[in-house]
């Protein structure tokens, strides 16, 4: 049903392409420097930014991003929140016999109240401080679960010896909190991945990309690469672990594995939520960019070197499922922020697009003008 509404709007975009004034020069310059071929600029079909998710929207969101770090600085933390299908709250909704994979406008309905509520628990709560500033963007697994990825700048830096304080990627104490221990045990663990399950997604070129399984430290090192090195005591130095089954094989699972998380927010929304702290400024691009990403895309196909329709690659290349469908159905915020971003109108030289009816009008007055001057 979405698809249908999307290909709407969509198609409204493509037949109004001169009434929305699509043609600007920043347009221009950017068909001819990414296709390098100006022979059919006159034929452009632009997706502009006001339609929400499009490459143009997400380039201007990330520009936003940079502006909190041109004001601000840098981010203090980065925060990825994925909904868990296990909630109680969605869990209690569904009729007998189904999922959540059933009932996605739940799982929507539900997501989107989370959200609310942690962004209510880190701004309005203050659990980590008063906040500057926020931003966060929305986007759905293959699987099709919902994830928040969230950037928080902070009034008060955090220091490097506050960082055990608030982000821990150790294996809690069984005994000491039960409901921590279950928490991180069913939602932060990594993989686990290498030798003992190569076929995982995180398997690139035979190595993890995540970093995984990571390196033992006793105490929290801040790198010089935007990466800390959280504390990961080894089992040898009272770290704790837990015996798994991975391919119907046990596997001792110790701090190596374990996500970063937030004890308190764990605890209190019991999903996964990874929790990393920005201590670099090399990793803020990288950061506000993947924050703003957009959906994943793939297109093939075999076309003229000289056309450039923005609205087609976007329709063909990405894929909606039906989670992301519910959500945009029901109108919930895919960004939101704080404070507002005011973009500045700027003059830029004009283009306008030469639309065949204006051609022809314009051919039948040179052949009104040479007919003229043939009389005379």
């Amino acid at each position: 049903m979405y698809v249908k509404v999307e290909t709407e709007r969509l198609t409204f975009i493509r037949l109004n392409q001169a009434k929305l004034r699509s043609e600007e020069y920043i347009h221009l310059r950017d068909a001819v420097s990414t296709e390098g071929n100006a022979d059919n600029i006159g034929r452009l079909t632009i997706l502009p930014a006001t339609y929400i998710g499009s490459p143009r929207h997400m380039h201007e969101y990330a520009q936003d991003a940079m502006t909190y770090v041109r004001h601000y600085g840098r981010p203090d933390l980065f925060i990825t929140f994925t909904c868990n299908p296990k909630w109680i709250e969605i869990i209690q909704l569904l009729l007998p016999g189904q999922t959540s994979s059933d009932r996605h406008d739940i799982t929507a309905r539900i997501f989107r109240q989370k959200i609310r509520s942690l962004m209510n628990f880190i701004v309005k709560q203050r659990v980590f401080g008063d906040t500057r500033c926020w931003m966060y963007s929305i986007e759905w697994q293959k699987r099709g679960l919902p994830h928040a990825h969230i950037l928080i700048w902070l009034a008060e830096r955090i220091q490097p010896d506050q960082i055990d304080d608030i982000i821990c990627a150790e294996i809690p104490d069984h005994e000491a909190d039960p409901v921590l221990h279950d928490v991180v045990i069913t939602n932060m663990i990594h993989g686990p991945c290498g030798a003992i399950n190569p076929q995982s997604p995180c398997i690139i070129d035979g190595k993890c990309s995540k970093r995984y399984p990571q390196k033992f430290t006793a105490e929290t090192v801040t790198g010089n690469d935007g990466y800390p090195l959280y504390r990961r005591r080894s089992p040898d130095d009272n770290g704790g672990t837990v015996t798994t089954k991975v391919k119907r094989m046990d596997f001792v699972i110790d701090n190596s594995w374990i996500v970063p998380y937030s004890r308190l927010i764990s605890k209190t929304f019991k999903t996964h939520c990874n929790v990393e702290y920005c201590n670099s400024v090399k990793s803020i691009k990288y950061i506000c960019k993947y924050v703003t990403k957009g959906s994943d895309m793939a297109v093939f196909g075999l076309q003229s070197s000289n056309t450039n329709d923005e609205i087609s690659r976007y329709q063909v290349g990405r894929y909606v499922n039906c989670n992301e469908a519910i959500w945009r159905i029901f109108a919930f915020p895919i960004h939101e922020r704080h404070p507002t971003v005011v973009h500045l109108a700027c003059i830029w030289r004009c283009i306008w697009r030469m639309v065949n009816e204006y051609i022809s009008r314009l051919r039948m007055l040179c052949n009104v003008l040479k007919h003229l001057q043939q009389l005379h």
